[in-house]
């Protein structure tokens, strides 16, 4: 099964593609590993992210999206610009997309560690939170 683990920051989707075979985690290497939204406002734009969104998805063969979970209010509330990117992956037609909330994460992760540092990954930094989601929802 391959995924790809999204993690919505303001106004950017941050990917993480990964997959198990096996028993065996693969990250296999991506084009790209954010979207970034200019103008939330604009339809079009809207639309231009939804198409290269759906095109990664198609390209890498990809089964499922892993959509980490944010608040709705409080301190760590997620932006308006991240609910619509939300969305617009949520409406692309044939994607089965599923969310993981920050407690399920750190449940998985506390029954299921990670056999490697993060840093071994060769993944960016910036990644992080959107590779533990994806290696979280493959632990189950």
């Amino acid at each position: 099964m391959k995924i790809c683990a999204v993690e919505l920051r303001s106004n950017e989707a941050v990917i993480c593609l990964l997959s198990l075979q096996n028993g065996m985690f693969d990250i296999p290497q991506c084009r790209t590993q954010k979207f970034i939204m200019e103008d939330s406002l604009d339809n079009q734009q809207m639309r231009d992210f939804q198409f290269a969104f759906k095109k990664l998805l198609d390209d890498y063969q990809v089964d499922k999206v892993v959509i980490r979970n944010r608040e709705t209010r409080g301190k760590f509330a997620g932006s308006a610009v991240g609910f619509k990117l939300e969305s617009a992956i949520q409406l692309i037609p044939d994607v089965d997309v599923n969310f993981m909330t920050n407690a399920d994460i750190k449940q998985k992760l506390k029954r299921n560690p990670m056999a490697i540092d993060f840093r071994d990954t060769g993944l960016r930094q910036f990644q992080e939170a959107a590779f533990t989601t994806g290696y979280a929802f493959l632990s189950r």
